[in-house]
């Protein structure tokens, strides 16, 4: 198992970085995204969206550089999708005012919007920031998060992110978080909301499965220490009960799926107490049954992306350190043998 540091608190123009998105695109470029929190490693704040790119299959990145700014404000969640009909790398985003966390805007309904950017050269330049809260946020809605990490093109076409969001109660406040999606069927001209998958559930992943199901899998407020998960059989317009799934012990963190022919691969902090264990999972069977997995990170870890490497090889994008899981974000890339 190879690693390699990209990220790195007190390192570059930031005080720290988090929240990892990962992909590849069909040339073979792989880009990792994260947050560069500038004051501090809160979620809200003067936060920047950066990337590194690697055009050597992720041996080597290249320099830091800067996708996406709010002013002073905050960008949070990188979801990137790429259309391959179009040939456009799409990447959402929330954005907030600097001092909006996210009790203020679950109890004082504080603006959270969602914004866009796109490239047409394979991720070197970006166009300024899009609002598209008002096609995909209903005015209830009150939080709203993408994924973090990678959305997902259909082999209909149709571009779709993992998202989340609460709604606010008559009387004042929020209700639980609820996962959902958002998609486009005309290569992002236009977004739309699909269905809720369930209450007690937020930040997500989702990948289509070689019958065309949709997979998600989602961090679970449950209290029973386990990822939730739902499948769908209309491209994510409905989503059929949830689960609980036991197979997958979790802190109440985010973790990541990725579909790679009929192999499902989900990577998680996979502890029911503490941010620890990163370990990586494959499924043959659409997500109801899981290995055993291969741990990537043993000590403190948190947040990560997955993607297929362009010679067959997993790259893991994850936050990590010896004594705290926000030392930095390192890539680890495993054969695919490695993983049990």
């Amino acid at each position: 198992m190879e690693k390699q540091a990209l990220y790195l608190t007190g390192q570059g123009p930031y005080h720290g970085y988090r929240i990892p998105s990962l992909i590849t695109l069909p040339t073979g470029r792989v880009i990792a995204f994260a947050e560069g929190r500038l004051e501090n490693m809160g979620d809200n704040g003067s936060i920047d969206i950066v990337a590194r790119i690697s055009d050597d299959g992720g041996v080597f990145f290249g320099s830091q550089f800067l996708v996406a700014h709010y002013g002073v404000n905050t960008l949070n969640n990188p979801a990137p999708v790429y259309d391959r009909e179009t040939g456009t790398l799409w990447l959402l985003l929330n954005g907030n005012l600097k001092e909006a966390d996210e009790v203020k805007v679950l109890w004082e309904g504080a603006g959270r919007t969602v914004v866009c950017t796109k490239s047409l050269d394979q991720g070197e330049t970006w166009t300024p920031l899009e609002d598209l809260t008002a096609q995909v946020k209903k005015p209830n809605w009150t939080w709203y998060a993408m994924g973090p990490c990678h959305g997902v093109q259909l082999k209909s076409g149709r571009l779709i992110i993992p998202c989340n969001h609460a709604v606010k109660t008559s009387q004042g406040g929020s209700g639980p978080y609820i996962s959902h999606t958002i998609y486009s069927d005309d290569h992002g001209q236009s977004w739309h909301i699909g269905g809720d998958v369930g209450e007690y559930t937020n930040e997500c992943s989702l990948a289509e499965l070689s019958n065309g199901w949709l997979y998600i899998n989602m961090r679970s407020y449950h209290n029973k220490g386990v990822r939730a998960a739902a499948w769908s059989s209309d491209q994510g317009a409905s989503w059929k009960p949830l689960i609980l799934d036991k197979q997958l012990p979790d802190p109440v963190c985010q973790g990541t799926v990725l579909s790679d022919g009929d192999t499902l691969y989900f990577c998680n902090a996979a502890d029911s107490r503490e941010r620890r264990c990163l370990t990586l999972r494959k499924s043959q069977d659409g997500g109801k049954t899981w290995s055993r997995g291969t741990v990537i990170q043993p000590g403190p870890a948190a947040y990560s992306d997955i993607t297929i490497l362009p010679d067959g090889r997993v790259a893991c994008l994850f936050e990590g350190g010896t004594d705290d899981a926000y030392d930095g974000i390192y890539l680890s890339v495993l054969e695919k043998k490695e993983i049990e």
